[in-house]
């Protein structure tokens, strides 16, 4: 059985970590910071074997170098952007096993041109998810290297995975991501429900992610710019009229971006 625990770091970061407690050994998803994995690592007793990276940005690999200083450890990360470390470079249709379990890639542009997420249907955990910066409970990552075309792409093909599949994202945006998708959809009772649900759990300290595909499906303005509620909010906070699925999506992310 592999247990996933969220190492909290920087302000509102996720470093995920995934242990196998029978051999007591674990891999690590985006450390941006070292120091935590080690700490980590040393009071549960755990021997690290690995890293995945979803993308270049410095919160998610930070820790890198100091891992793997320590240690000659697997780091896996995107083919398609050059990350100091990497031992394995992966893209679409890669499938990598890890503590005895398999992961499939996605290639995920949008947040960064070569971002990549990992998805495993394991048969003694509910189907998995990380995905990095690309989709967050109830938001998306900013577009700071791909077009609104390849991020509404790359969202679908998530959207598309079983409705229990959990997702891991890799920060606590939730509450401020569901705040803006009231603003975006008010009548949603779906959302409205849920945004209720993250205020108790952030009123207690506790953590708002994973999500589920089917909730982000059902509240995520990002997942339902095909909706036409969507697409009129979106017509009417921009001032243009909006033809297609891609445009909607634009709109709702510049949208997001000044909120």
């Amino acid at each position: 059985m592999i247990s996933i625990t969220g190492l909290p770091a920087f302000n509102d970061n996720y470093i995920w970590m995934l242990v196998d407690s029978k051999s007591q050994s674990c891999f690590v998803v985006d450390p941006g910071d070292g120091e935590v994995v080690l700490r980590a690592c040393q009071e549960q007793g755990l021997t690290l074997k690995g890293i995945l990276l979803t993308h270049h940005h410095a919160d998610h690999t930070g820790g890198v170098a100091r891992l793997t200083s320590l240690d000659d450890i697997s780091v896996y990360g995107p083919a398609k952007e050059s990350i100091k470390g990497i031992t394995q470079k992966l893209s679409e249709g890669d499938i990598i096993t890890i503590l005895g379990h398999d992961l499939a890639i996605f290639d995920t542009p949008g947040h960064t041109a070569g971002h990549i997420s990992y998805f495993g249907h394991w048969q003694d955990h509910e189907p998995v998810l990380f995905c990095g910066d690309t989709l967050f409970a109830g938001g998306c990552g900013r577009l700071f290297e791909g077009t609104p075309a390849q991020m509404r792409e790359s969202l679908t093909k998530l959207s598309n995975l079983p409705d229990n599949t959990l997702v891991y994202c890799a920060h606590e945006y939730t509450q401020a991501n569901l705040n803006f998708a009231r603003a975006v959809e008010p009548e949603n009772t779906d959302l409205q429900e849920r945004y209720q649900q993250v205020l108790t759990l952030r009123e207690q300290s506790r953590p708002t992610v994973p999500s589920r595909i089917v909730d982000e499906r059902k509240t995520n303005p990002f997942l339902r710019a095909d909706v036409e509620l969507v697409r009129k909010a979106a017509e009417i906070q921009s001032g243009q009229t909006l033809s297609s699925a891609d445009e909607t999506f634009a709109a709702v992310r510049r949208w997001k971006d000044t909120f």
